[in-house]
């Protein structure tokens, strides 16, 4: 039955509009009531109902004309109009159907069959409504989607533009990253890695659950956004440490070894980037234990991590920095190859150097790749 469906019926005559109430009346319905066509169009337009029981000959305005206009309006085409009529010839359904009905019912009233069919066309108007409702629920949430990315790309530009010498790093490990997890196929089967290495925090709620239900390709677009936001921590280390031309003492090692932690206790928060995570906090984690700033190793590294921080070392290799060249290609693999174990997870390292190198050759544009 469908509780609430509002049912407009129209009739000149009292008996008729009486005859139908009485049928639909205890069957879950909300009735309104119209006596011509005129009438009928003002109460549709107020009260958008979910069907109309509409008179075929009435005076003034037939039924058919009501039906026509009601199709006209934009507002209202898609409301389901059946035609209640004596007229049982071809002629006349023909042109109700050019009129725009859905469906008639032939007077006088199979109780069973009028029933059946007014719960058959409500239902089926609810499941329209509710479809078109998602459907502006999904725009909403891409429209909302599209301003978080824009505030992210905002994000990183001006943290580029307080570190001149890595300039368009972000753009580029963030491209490669990507490209590196969809080579492996990167999906939910490994959803439960993404998030689980973080702290617990008042802000994550259910982030593992949510992201073991999201598509492959809802996945990668949180890996861009935790690539994207691999350094915004760094924008909690002072300009002394982080632009000094020299080497770092101990303590502002430890300043500097402090940003990916201020990256989870900005970003935590935010529900929206809680399966981003890994990426800004566990990018400094090694293979073998020796990272920051939790220690992890193995496969205690969140994949997303583990990929992008061979991305990180080859980008920083194939730049150029004001106190070196960037290095030859050849030499950047023999590097990776021999951080293989020890920073970086051996089961990734030829994958990606293979991916790296193709990706180098079809963009010989980009000068870091």
């Amino acid at each position: 039955m469908d509780e609430g469906s509002l049912v407009l019926i129209v009739d000149d005559l009292p008996l008729g509009r009486m005859a139908l109430e009485g049928l639909l009346t205890g069957q879950g319905y909300r009735l309104e009531f119209a006596s011509d066509g005129m009438q009928a169009l003002q109460q549709a337009a107020t009260l958008f109902p979910d069907l109309v029981l509409l008179d075929v000959m009435m005076p003034f305005m037939d039924g058919y004309e009501v039906c026509r206009r009601l199709r006209a309006d934009s507002l209202l085409a898609e409301v389901p109009v059946v035609l209640v009529t004596a007229l049982d010839d071809r002629e006349s359904r023909m042109q109700g159907i050019e009129a725009g009905a859905d469906d008639f019912i032939t007077k006088p009233f199979d109780r069973a069959e009028l029933r059946a069919r007014v719960r058959t066309i409500t239902r089926l108007n609810r499941y329209r409504k509710l479809r078109e409702k998602h459907q502006r629920l999904v725009e909403a949430y891409l429209q909302l989607q599209s301003t978080y990315d824009a505030t992210i790309e905002g994000w990183v530009h001006a943290l580029d533009l307080r570190d001149k010498e890595t300039e368009g790093h972000s753009q580029r490990v963030t491209r490669l990253t990507v490209s590196v997890a969809r080579a492996l196929d990167l999906h939910e089967k490994s959803a439960d890695k993404i998030t689980a290495c973080l702290p617990q925090h008042s802000g994550r709620g259910n982030s593992r659950a949510a992201t073991a239900l999201e598509s492959a390709g809802e996945h990668l677009k949180h890996i861009r956004r935790g690539a994207l936001l691999h350094d915004v921590g760094k924008l909690g280390v002072p300009d002394s440490i982080l632009l000094k031309p020299g080497p770092l003492t101990e303590e502002e090692w430890g300043v500097m070894r402090r940003h990916p932690v201020y990256a989870l206790e900005w970003l935590s928060p935010i529900a929206y980037l809680h399966p981003a995570l890994s990426i800004p906090y566990c990018h400094h984690e090694k293979w073998d234990g020796t990272g920051y700033p939790q220690g992890l190793c193995g496969e205690q590294i969140p994949l997303a991590a583990r990929i992008f921080s061979l991305v990180d070392v080859w980008d920083a290799l194939r730049s150029d920095r004001p106190y070196r060249a960037r290095w030859p290609v050849d030499q950047v693999c023999q590097h990776i190859r021999s951080l293989c174990g020890t920073h970086f997870d051996p089961g990734l390292v030829e994958l990606f150097l293979e991916i790296a190198l193709r990706e180098s050759a079809t963009n010989p544009g980009n000068d870091c790749l």
